[in-house]
């Protein structure tokens, strides 16, 4: 993978270690030659994580809508910035230039951006590897209500295939690697 969209909070959050989190990952972006992909935000978890990527010598392409721009949440020192019309050319135009996808912590804006790319993954729109970075257990009670929603059978089991999950990047970039780009996913079921 050459290029990874980050999906991240928009706000810092209150445990410093996700801080951490978020400049251990854009320096390890920068170290392994991979293209930050990201929302174009200075704020927050997305701006640490792109300021690392840069300060260690790493490329970042942000894309961010204008209304955004306007209200001086855009980072500006980026390798390269596309300011969109949209939320949605936003996340489009960032999942053309993405070889894969991670998330890490964030709010509503981070698990719209997850379960949208997971869906068009689900859809067969991209086979493109989806990682959640689930570090100091963020994740957990979301991959409760994942498996969940597999019980009460809203989602197949195989369709649980179709998100790489670990628990510390190195290992998470390794697995989304490995990840097959393919799934024999039969998502409707008209039956």
């Amino acid at each position: 993978m050459h290029s990874i969209a980050v999906f991240c909070g928009s706000s810092r959050g209150k445990n410093p270690l996700f801080h951490q989190l978020a400049a251990e990952l854009g320096r390890t972006f920068a170290k392994r030659g991979i293209t930050l992909v990201y929302g174009a935000g200075k704020v927050g978890l997305m701006g640490i994580m792109a300021d690392a990527a840069l300060e260690a010598g790493g490329k970042v392409m942000g894309s961010i809508p204008s209304f955004m721009k306007e209200k001086e949440v855009c980072h500006t020192d980026l390798t390269e910035l596309y300011i969109v019309k949209s939320m949605h050319e936003r996340k489009q135009l960032m999942a053309e230039r993405a070889d894969g996808f991670i998330t890490l912590p964030g709010g509503f804006g981070t698990l719209d951006e997850l379960f949208e790319i997971l869906t068009w993954k689900q859809i067969q729109l991209h086979h493109k590897p989806v990682g959640l970075l689930n570090w100091n257990g963020y994740y957990d009670h979301l991959l409760t209500h994942i498996d969940h929603m597999i019980q009460e059978g809203y989602l197949k089991e195989v369709n649980r295939g179709l998100l790489t999950v670990a628990n510390d990047l190195e290992t998470l970039l390794d697995a989304m690697e490995k990840a097959p780009r393919a799934f024999d996913t039969k998502w409707l079921d008209r039956t």
